[in-house]
This record gives structure tokens, sequence and C-alpha cells, in this order.
């Protein structure tokens, strides 16, 4: 009976989308424009800028993922990833509903929406160790240049052959600029700085900016470089020590997920009773809350660390 009524649910949805003749990545993405641009008062925006106030959650996850799609230059997926969002809300209501487990319902929607923003957030983890590599070296050879000619335009043409996407697109349109748009090389370089996100690239810029008014500051590229070099190390370093941490966590987790089938075939009576009764409900709901907060927390506690001044 509960089956007949999910699929008599779906069906009823799927004809109002036909009627209205709404597509669901329409739909999907004006409910969760309508989640990120939310009219606020002065005040939370003062107190959100202050950090007095932390913004809604799942706000705070959209944005996130906005900021790293937009970074990385996957803008145009943002729309499928709010799709896919929508999709596993859908699929986790409909899994407890069909369980007849009325209390996990919530839990497990709410928990399985966030899940294409946490895959965005370790893509973006990865995303940004490659930068960070691939900066080291670019900046390392164009600081070597600049240093022995002291003009910023010929190191970067010397040494653009060897770098690598999307560094590399970055400083090709830094010489595109001043060659054939605007030969101002100050609003260049700052145009510059704002292509990749790093900290540690932005304070290279700002030195190389000061460089050219006083030949004197050039000592100060090569200590700004060798940064990357630490970040590098201490990342290396963070990631060997919280890989032990992590294993033991997915294996927790596949433990406390597994015990459930298990008790089907160790104790009827004692499945039954977590399944069919209020209070069993009540601990699933509890459990999958517990393992959908710490997965948020590992997450958000194994990122890469960043330079930031």
């Amino acid at each position: 009976m509960t089956t007949i009524q999910l699929m008599a649910c779906i069906g009823m949805v799927v004809g109002f989308f036909v009627l209205l003749g709404i597509t669901p990545s329409d739909f999907t993405e004006g409910v969760f424009r309508q989640i990120t641009s939310k009219p606020k008062s002065l005040r939370d925006e003062i107190n959100e800028s202050t950090q007095r106030k932390k913004k809604f959650v799942l706000r705070r996850e959209i944005e996130e993922s906005q900021n790293i799609l937009r970074m990385t230059g996957r803008e145009a997926k943002f729309p499928a990833i709010c799709a896919m969002s929508l999709l596993l809300f859908l699929v986790g209501a409909s899994f407890a509903f069909l369980l007849g487990n009325f209390f996990l319902v919530p839990v497990l929607a709410a928990g399985m929406m966030f899940i294409p923003f946490w895959y965005i957030k370790l893509t973006a983890a990865y995303f940004k160790k490659a930068i960070s590599a691939e900066l080291e070296t670019a900046l390392s050879i164009i600081t070597t240049s600049y240093l022995r000619n002291e003009d910023i335009q010929t190191a970067v043409e010397e040494n653009l052959e060897y770098l690598n996407p999307p560094v590399k697109n970055a400083f090709a349109e830094f010489l595109t600029r001043i060659k054939l748009v605007d030969p101002d090389v100050d609003a260049a370089l700052r145009d510059l700085s704002t292509k990749i996100d790093n900290a540690v690239f932005r304070e290279w810029v700002a030195a190389l900016l000061t460089c050219r008014y006083d030949r004197g500051m050039k000592t100060t590229l090569t200590p700004i470089v060798a940064k990357l070099s630490d970040m590098r190390i201490v990342n290396g370093d963070l990631e060997n020590m919280v890989f032990e941490p992590r294993k033991e966590f997915i294996v927790m987790q596949i433990l406390v997920l597994g015990n459930i089938p298990l008790l089907y075939f160790l104790n009827q009576e004692w499945y039954d009773i977590l399944m069919h009764t209020p209070m069993g409900q009540i601990i699933l709901a509890v459990c999958a809350a517990v393992l959908f907060v710490s997965t948020a927390a590992v997450i958000k506690l194994t990122q890469p660390i960043e330079y930031k001044r």
C-alpha cells in the first residue's frame, strides 16, 4: 500500500510538471536561487558580514559550491548539481517512507540533499592542491627570469610554454591584454591577481607591482614563492596525519550501517524492534543524523591548509 501511494504521488508530481510546462532543471534552479537570494534586513547583512550571525547551513553550502564552481570554471554545472541535490532529497525521503519510518524521512532527505555539495568540496580540495603545485613551479621560474631581466612581460613570455592550465591561461590572458588591448602593465597585473584564488599568488602580484617602482624590493619575491613550498610540505604532513583517522571513520560508518541488516540474520526479534517500533525508528533516525553531521565535519576538517595573511 505504501508503494502504491508513493507511485501515485510521483505520478501526480510528474503530471503537474507536464501541465504547467515546467522542466525539472528550471524548477530546481528557481528553488535554489530563491534560497540564495532571499531578501534580508540591513541588520542581518551587517551581522553576516561581521560574522556575528552564521548563514543558514543550506545557503552556506550552496554559496560555497557556487564559489568553488566559479573558481574551477565549472559554473555551467551548477543547475545539474542543484537537480541532483533535489533528486537525492526525494530519493532519501521516498526510501524512508518505504521503510515506514517517518522519523527518518526528514533526516535522510536533508542528509542526502547535501551529498552533491560535499562532493564539490572534495573535488575543490584536489583542485586547490593541483593549483598550488602548478603555481609553485610557475612563480618560481617566472621570478627567476624577472630577477634577471627586470621585465615581467619578457619573464612571462620566456616561460609561458612551460606552464600548464589554468595558471598558463591566466598568464596568457595577461600577455594578450598588454600586447593587444591595453599596455598598462599595472592594471593588467591587478587584473591578473583576480584570475587565481590563492593568497600567496595575490601577495606575489602585489610585491611585483611594488618592484616596478622600487627595484630593491625584488628580494621579497623569492621568499613569497617559498611559502608555496612550505604549504605543500605542511599539507603533505597533514594528509599523512589524517589518513588513519579518516580510514577509521569510514570503517565505523560501514559498521554502523552494516549492523542493521546483520541483526536480521542474528536476531529477528531485535531487528523487528529496531525497524517497526517507535523507539527503534527514533534510534535509526538519530544514528542517521549523526552519520550525516559527522561526515560534514570530517570533510570540513580535512580540507587542505591555505596560507592567509
